[in-house]
């Protein structure tokens, strides 16, 4: 399994340029959530296992069914960075490398933006 580098590295770029184009502050920590998934769930938990070594905190993993029928198992890995493109970049880079190790997809990261307060 390997995960495309510079297509994630790419990603990454673009979704930093968009939010702080959006009026993101780029002082403020944000929760990063690194997306993993995997038909293999042995491989998915020892992707976790490594993630957890090197400081990232992960949630449970959810299993889901895909359209053909086959099942898949997902989790996050979150950090709480500064919208950084070099901490990002650096982050996807460490994430995707486990992944690779591991034998399962990194689908990159995402954030939460905006007032998500409750009126």
């Amino acid at each position: 399994m390997a995960n495309d580098l510079s297509e994630l590295i790419a990603q990454s770029n673009e979704t930093v340029a968009a939010l702080i184009d959006d009026g993101a502050d780029t002082s403020e920590m944000f929760t990063i959530e690194h997306h993993l998934v995997s038909s293999d769930f042995t491989k998915l938990e020892k992707a976790a296992v490594e993630l957890v070594k090197v400081g990232y905190h992960v949630d449970d993993a959810d299993e889901f069914e895909l359209d053909d029928g086959s099942r898949q198992f997902a989790f996050v890995a979150v950090s709480e960075v500064k919208l950084d493109p070099q901490i990002l970049e650096l982050q996807t880079k460490e994430v995707a490398k486990i992944a690779d190790l591991a034998g399962v997809d990194y689908d990159g990261w995402g954030t939460y933006f905006g007032d998500y307060s409750s009126s």
